[in-house]
């Protein structure tokens, strides 16, 4: 079994350090970018608290016409129907706008909930460690420094075996054709491959974004399974429609993985 790539992605300290910034940004996406920072502002007001950016863009490894904008919103009070509809047409509004990007991923909280103790570990250890400020106050100034450790782990994606009777009710639900499945292929693709990474990144002591690497860590100390997960990494950057892909990941890989992750880690609170 050959080794997994030296650790990296720490800071001198041994804590995860922030992936992404505005500054890595790629000239092709700054227009795009700068629309999201104003449509933000314009649809929410002064019950918008921060904004921020995750996802390739800020990491500066976008490809033109193939990724997607991520973006992560905090308002002051819960968010409404309303606003998950308005953050919804923005991000139509943005993807038909740029053909630069692929769609638009947003995510909507409430700051309180991105502070408290039940998303300390999950979403906001997301926000501390994986989003790049893009307006407003930084909560990551409120939140604590992340450890690459079990609970982090378990918190992040330990809830595997729950998920797997929704995918199976997706798969189900979506049309026969090529065009409907490619987008269950890669959220599931990446879905299983950075759980198979979490699995083992407290025995690695390091953090990646990368898919591929992501896969290559996995595989070291799980070479029966290596494969599989190289081929996930692919589809997830490159999905195709293929329903015995989609079965794989439901009736094989993510069984089993979501069996290894309990037995190394446990479940996540409340899973």
């Amino acid at each position: 079994m050959s080794g997994p790539p030296v650790p990296h992605g720490l800071d001198a300290e041994g804590f995860i350090a922030r992936e992404g910034s505005l500054a890595r940004v790629q000239d092709a996406f700054r227009p795009v970018v700068a629309a999201a920072r104003d449509g933000l502002a314009e649809t929410f007001g002064a019950r918008l608290h921060s904004g921020y950016l995750y996802g390739s863009v800020p990491r500066g490894t976008a490809r033109v016409g193939r990724s997607d904008l991520d973006l992560l919103v905090a308002l002051r009070a819960e968010p409404t129907d309303a606003d998950r509809a308005a953050l919804k047409d923005l991000g139509t509004a943005l993807d038909r706008r740029f053909p630069e990007i692929d769609g638009v991923g947003p995510l909507l909280f409430s700051a309180a909930r991105l502070l408290s103790e039940g998303e300390r570990y999950d979403m906001g250890w997301f926000l501390a460690c994986l989003c790049a400020p893009l307006l407003g106050d930084d909560l990551a100034g409120r939140l604590p420094r992340y450890r690459p450790s079990p609970r982090l782990a378990r918190e992040t994606n330990g809830d595997l075996a729950g998920l797997l009777p929704r995918w199976r009710e997706r798969i189900a639900g979506a049309a026969d054709t090529e065009e409907a499945r490619r987008p269950l292929v890669r959220f599931m693709s990446r879905h299983l491959v950075r759980t198979g990474f979490t699995l083992v990144m407290p025995r690695w002591n390091g953090w990646t974004s990368d898919l591929a690497e992501m896969a290559e860590v996995f595989g070291a100390y799980h070479p029966r399974r290596a494969a599989q997960m190289r081929v996930a990494a692919r589809y997830g950057r490159e999905p195709v429609g293929n329903a015995a892909i989609l079965r794989g990941y439901v009736d094989d890989l993510g069984p089993w993985l979501a069996e290894e992750y309990a037995r190394v880690h446990g479940t996540k609170s409340g899973a």
